[in-house]
């Protein structure tokens, strides 16, 4: 497979900040929004018939390689948060995301670009990501 450029529909994602999420002035710690990211990538799977406990039965895992976040507002307690996630390209053993958190009024908070890697967990080695799994990722896009 070539690496891919890919121009794609998003997947939303919703949470609510919880006081565990934030600070004593009630905002959101920045690295919440790492979590939150994950989350979304996470259940984007799940919504393509791809769960964390498939990946582990595989000897699988995406594993993060690389990010690049730009915080530009604060998300406070009880805003309700949309993680908008893209995938940006695809390649025999990556992804690459685009992903963007918003507030409930529309307010862009944060934008993030997640670089994550197939791995082969046994071996703690970079892997192909497997046919079925690219089968669905490719279905989706």
């Amino acid at each position: 497979m070539s690496d891919k450029n890919i121009t794609t529909s998003h997947f939303d994602y919703q949470l609510r900040v919880y006081y565990e999420d934030t600070d004593a002035g009630g905002i959101v710690y920045y690295a919440n929004y790492l979590k939150f990211a994950e989350r979304a990538r996470t259940e984007w799977l799940r919504s393509l018939g791809i769960s964390q406990s498939f990946f582990l039965e595989q000897n699988l895992g995406f594993v993060v390689r690389r990010v690049e976040m730009d915080n530009k507002a604060s998300a406070k307690l009880d805003d309700l948060l949309t993680i908008s996630t893209t995938v940006k390209q695809l390649k025999k053993a990556s992804l690459t995301f685009e992903q963007v958190i918003t507030n409930q009024e529309g307010t862009l908070l944060c934008q993030l670009t997640v670089l994550v890697a197939s791995v082969n967990l046994q071996r703690a080695k970079p892997c192909a990501i497997p046919e079925q799994i690219l089968g669905a990722l490719t279905s989706a896009l």
